[in-house]
């Protein structure tokens, strides 16, 4: 058997054609299909090293380039390894994370609100331009109107809000949950903008690829959502 009868015999045996069409009967996946594994590799590149040209048998640049694919191929695997196991500490390292947040109040956005126990509420408007006026307008969850605040004319950065916890007649809203939501003026036309609640972490959901803060009234945030911690 000559040497290109065995180097394609070797092809054949990992599912590989000499033109490049996998000849391989068996039903793989796309990304098997796609890719070539290192055992099938390293077995591949020594068969090569077998049927090297026998006029050139320590060529060496073929020799250079062989050991820097064997090399390649090792470091590869090993970095691999090291991802995977650099990804399950920070996996831990964020569960623990999210598990100190349980008791505590965050600053996220959001439109739902509770008072406190004295019947106050802050927030934040969070302004990236300036705005000519700046309302705030709170509502109960059946959609009936607490509250205006105007706020006039803001630079950008984070506007402080802040409620008294009384309806624009002067009685006691009570301890809500409330609906905050916020408008800007800029150049005559009002826009929507997005308002910054507190709320507190009630738990955490370990599902997913990442700890998720269970937040009252808010539903589920990641930790990247938390501006700040109470």
């Amino acid at each position: 058997m000559t040497s290109v009868q065995t180097f394609d015999q070797t092809l054949g045996q990992l599912g590989i054609r000499r033109s490049g069409i996998a000849g391989a009967p068996e039903v793989r996946t796309e990304l098997e299909a796609n890719s070539l594994g290192q055992d099938a590799f390293l077995k591949l590149l020594t068969e090569q090293l077998r049927n090297q040209d026998p006029f050139e048998p320590v060529k060496n640049e073929n020799m250079v380039a062989q050991m820097a694919q064997f090399s390649s191929v090792a470091g590869i695997s090993d970095m691999n390894a090291t991802l995977r196991a650099m990804s399950g500490r920070l996996e831990a390292a964020g569960s623990a994370q999210a598990i100190a947040y349980v008791g505590k109040t965050v600053l996220v956005e959001g439109d739902t609100a509770f008072a406190r126990t004295d019947g106050t509420l802050d927030a934040v408007l969070p302004l990236a331009e300036s705005a000519e006026d700046a309302t705030v307008m709170i509502t109960d969850q059946n959609g009936t109107l607490l509250k205006t605040i105007s706020l006039g004319a803001q630079r950008p950065g984070e506007v402080a809000i802040g409620w008294d916890g009384r309806t624009d007649s002067g009685a006691p809203a009570g301890p809500g949950p409330f609906r905050i939501t916020a408008s800007v003026l800029r150049g005559g036309a009002r826009v929507a903008a997005p308002v910054n609640v507190w709320a507190p972490v009630t738990s955490i959901s370990m599902t997913g690829t990442q700890p998720m803060l269970n937040l009252a009234g808010l539903g589920q945030r990641p930790l990247t959502a938390v501006r700040q911690v109470a």
